[in-house]
């Protein structure tokens, strides 16, 4: 019982030692780079599954192109991942350009809702509506089966 509550304790030092590491901080704040982390991954999985299979792995290297694009890809997810470990964290600025979304998604919103605000738009964009009567200047046709000369 005492083993297992020393190893608990180790195991809390442990998680809090790494809760503040920077570099967990950066994957656990950084979604783009756990995407790349995510992505090496995937891809060296997918390259081992391939070089894997029983073949010889010099002709597998040298012969299958697919092996050589995960190979390629893991490798450049690995390398976005190791350059943006040792740049700074980005600072995120996109609360001028979501506060524009939001006022745009609002007003479209608005405009589906309310149809006086729709006609008040309309009519500031447009100028206001003018109102026509229209009139017919054609005169209305004789029906096919009446004809002057059938009226017995």
């Amino acid at each position: 019982m005492a083993q297992a509550k020393k190893k608990a304790q180790k195991a809390q030092r442990a998680a809090m030692k790494a809760r503040y590491n920077p570099y967990v901080k950066r994957v656990i704040e950084d979604e783009d780079l756990r995407d790349n982390i995510v992505q090496a991954y995937e891809s060296a999985r997918k390259a081992y599954g391939r070089l894997a299979n029983g073949k010889s792995p010099t002709k597998q290297i040298f012969d299958d192109k697919k092996l050589q694009k995960e190979i390629k890809k893991s490798a450049s997810s690995v390398k976005d991942a190791s350059i943006a470990l040792r740049e700074p964290p980005k600072k995120r600025r996109g609360s001028v350009g979501k506060l524009l979304l939001l006022g745009i998604a609002g007003a479209g919103v608005a405009l589906a809702v309310s149809s006086d605000l729709r006609k008040k738009v309309l009519d500031t964009l447009f100028g206001a509506e003018e109102e026509f009567e229209y009139t017919s200047t054609t005169t209305a046709a004789t029906p096919s089966g009446e004809t002057a000369g059938n009226a017995n």
